[in-house]
């Protein structure tokens, strides 16, 4: 009997820790993540000039929507590591070295305070400020070329992340009715309802592929893809394990003309990683957008610039007379239009 008890202790005391290991290890979505956050972000923009776009993006990249090892320990929202002047608590994590110092806080929202403050009093971000709270651009590239992250994409993963989420809106006056207006908006939705909706039709599979002048399509979601614009020219965000063939497939077009839209030789067997932005569209002869020119930061490249602008890389090359094969160099300049 006394054994029976204790087997029977011992199976609750099992079952209840798994149930807790359950609950700790439930991944918050995207969409949980921004709506916890959000009035924080809004409200430093309007204390900063911080976008609270930029904010939303930077949490949710270094801190994998709040579900990283290094979030979960320390409640730090944003990778700030330690530095000499950091007085506080700390905690150990391999990041670019083994056991790097990073700084640890009592609460999220403490974590949010301090990088509004860190931006806002490091005189190596004291340029950023110039830019609009709605220049969500610039204050990607500018984190960049600051040294804030030392990925050579880092500009272009925060802006991906800011037009998947429709980060941009929290920008604007009354953001946060506007993102959850566009949010019922898109809940109302079906992947089918792109076709009985858009005044699309499809075309045959044609060398040529989709006529860009006809081919119109909304920022939704078709056949699992969500759709978005960047300088007039629409594109997919890849997935893990896509392909060129697939998403050719799904949009009617040759793999071979997909290739060669996103600056990739046809001949080559490489595919898309996810994440990568897959242009559905030619890309335009030059940038329409705000701004004329790109300062280089470290690691881009012709091809990458080209990619982020919507901007064919030819052309690219052309408008700032380099030679086929020419190396940027960090600080240079390119024109955009």
């Amino acid at each position: 009997m006394k054994f029976l008890k204790q087997t029977t202790y011992i199976l609750v005391l099992i079952l209840t820790l798994s149930a807790f290991e359950t609950v700790a290890q439930t991944r918050q979505t995207r969409e949980e993540y921004i709506d916890k956050y959000k009035h924080i972000a809004i409200e430093h923009m309007e204390r900063y000039g911080i976008p609270a776009s930029i904010t939303l993006a930077q949490g949710i990249l270094e801190s994998d929507s709040g579900n990283s090892n290094l979030a979960r320990r320390s409640n730090n929202h944003f990778g700030i590591k330690c530095k000499s002047n950091w007085t506080g608590q700390r905690v150990y994590h391999t990041d670019d070295a083994p056991d790097e110092c990073f700084r640890k806080y009592d609460s999220v929202e403490e974590s949010y305070e301090d990088h509004a403050e860190f931006l806002d009093q490091s005189p190596r971000y004291d340029s950023l400020f110039a830019y609009s709270s709605s220049d969500y651009r610039s204050w990607a590239r500018g984190l960049k070329a600051a040294g804030y992250a030392t990925a050579p994409d880092y500009a272009q993963r925060l802006t991906r992340i800011i037009e998947e989420n429709l980060l941009f809106l929290f920008d604007e006056d009354n953001g946060a009715e506007l993102y959850a207006a566009r949010m019922r908006a898109e809940r109302g939705r079906v992947d089918d309802e792109f076709a009985s909706q858009s005044s699309v039709d499809m075309p045959q599979t044609v060398e040529g592929g989709i006529d860009p002048n006809r081919y119109r399509v909304p920022e939704r979601t078709y056949n699992g893809y969500s759709v978005y614009a960047n300088n007039g020219v629409h594109y997919v965000v890849a997935r893990d394990g896509d392909s060129f063939a697939r998403i050719a497939q799904t949009f009617a077009l040759t793999e071979r003309t997909l290739r060669k839209w996103n600056e990739i030789n046809p001949k080559s067997e490489a595919d898309p990683v996810a994440g990568e932005w897959i242009y559905i569209e030619q890309k335009q002869s030059k940038w329409q957008g705000k701004g004329s020119s790109h300062r280089v930061a470290t690691g881009e490249t012709l091809t990458s610039i080209a990619q982020e602008y919507g901007i064919r890389e030819k052309r690219l090359r052309s408008m700032n007379r380099l030679k086929s094969g020419a190396a940027l160099v960090e600080g240079q300049m390119l024109k955009l239009n």
